[in-house]
């Protein structure tokens, strides 16, 4: 992987979040967890590039989110999406997720992402903020997303590196 000025990529959120799915992952060489995502997004905030994540408080990457500073999305190029799948359908509480997916872990500058990869964005937190069910003005999100008002808790963080396959 090569890293590469975050102001030059051409990115199709829509595609390579909603679709094609990423991990976001959190932790270090000695204990780390990743979880598969296809909500988020990319953009300016606060005149930094950022990426925006949800994690639902149950979900075991969440401690590990909350513990570091760095988090990253990781991508694949296709023929992945059976390991995403395990990636998202299993707890890491129970799993070796990355060995059972056949993904080989990576661990730089205290970030961890996957050799597989064709895009790596790290992200250091810059907010935390549970989603809270008062701050809903279009309910049916809630009754269609939450049954269990298990409301997810947003991040954002300020994309310090990029990087390619």
């Amino acid at each position: 992987m090569r890293e590469f000025d975050i102001s030059t990529l051409s990115f199709d959120p829509f595609e390579r979040i909603g679709r094609d799915w990423c991990l976001i992952t959190a932790g270090n060489e000695k204990s780390f967890n990743t979880m598969t995502a296809s909500w988020g997004g990319v953009g300016i905030l606060w005149n930094r590039p950022v990426a925006t994540v949800y994690i639902r408080p149950q979900r075991y990457t969440k401690e590990f989110v909350d513990r570091e500073e760095l988090f990253t999305l990781t991508f694949f190029p296709d023929g992945y999406k059976k390991a995403l799948g395990l990636c998202g359908s299993v707890s890491g509480r129970d799993h070796d997720k990355p060995k059972e997916a056949g993904l080989n872990p990576i661990f730089s500058g205290g970030a961890v992402t996957f050799e597989e990869a064709d895009l790596v964005l790290v992200c250091r937190k810059l907010f935390k903020q549970p989603m809270l069910e008062e701050s809903f003005l279009d309910r049916t999100v809630i009754e269609q997303n939450y049954p269990e008002r298990d409301l997810h808790t947003v991040y954002v963080g300020e994309i310090i590196k990029a990087y390619r396959a």
